[in-house]
């Protein structure tokens, strides 16, 4: 029997991994390492390469904090809304 949110949850496992892709994105275009990336937010290298890999456990989707994700945009270089996915996921309970 499917539970009651296992559309939000793949609704948000899909707009994480476009988060994913611009992170990537971003990084590449800065010319930076993930381990780069991930000292200048202090972050672990681990930690950051699973939001670039859209998860924080095998089959959990990554939802990094607010705080984190401002600070991944300033080490990056880039606004805020470069990294965030415009089409954002209807994750309301029903």
């Amino acid at each position: 029997m499917a539970r009651r949110d296992d559309g939000i949850d793949a609704q948000w496992s899909d707009y994480v991994q476009l988060l994913a892709t611009n992170l990537r994105r971003a990084r590449d275009q800065a010319g930076l390492s993930q381990e780069d990336v991930a000292y200048r937010a202090g972050l672990t290298r681990y930690t950051y390469q699973k939001y670039e890999k859209g998860e924080s456990r095998p089959g959990t989707a990554a939802n990094p904090t607010l705080r984190t994700v401002l600070t991944l945009s300033q080490v990056l270089g880039v606004p805020l809304i470069e990294l965030i996915p415009e089409e954002m996921p209807d994750l309301r309970s029903r």
